[in-house]
């Protein structure tokens, strides 16, 4: 596993294994808005920062 910066930008498809979903979730995501997952236009190109996924993991962990 590669160690990441905080301000590193992630491609969908690292996002989606990070995550453990599809690019294609992540992209309904970003149409509907359904979470508040941060990300970064670059031209046509959609990245998401490192510390953007840290925070949203985080905010949907439920304590036990």
């Amino acid at each position: 596993m590669q160690l990441r910066q905080i301000n590193d930008l992630l491609t969908s498809t690292e996002v989606s294994e990070i995550l453990g979903v599809s690019t294609q979730t992540l992209a309904v995501w970003r149409c509907n808005k359904r979470y508040s997952l941060s990300y970064v236009k670059v031209g046509r190109y959609v990245r998401y920062r490192y510390g953007d996924i840290l925070t949203f993991v985080e905010s949907r962990t439920i304590e036990a």
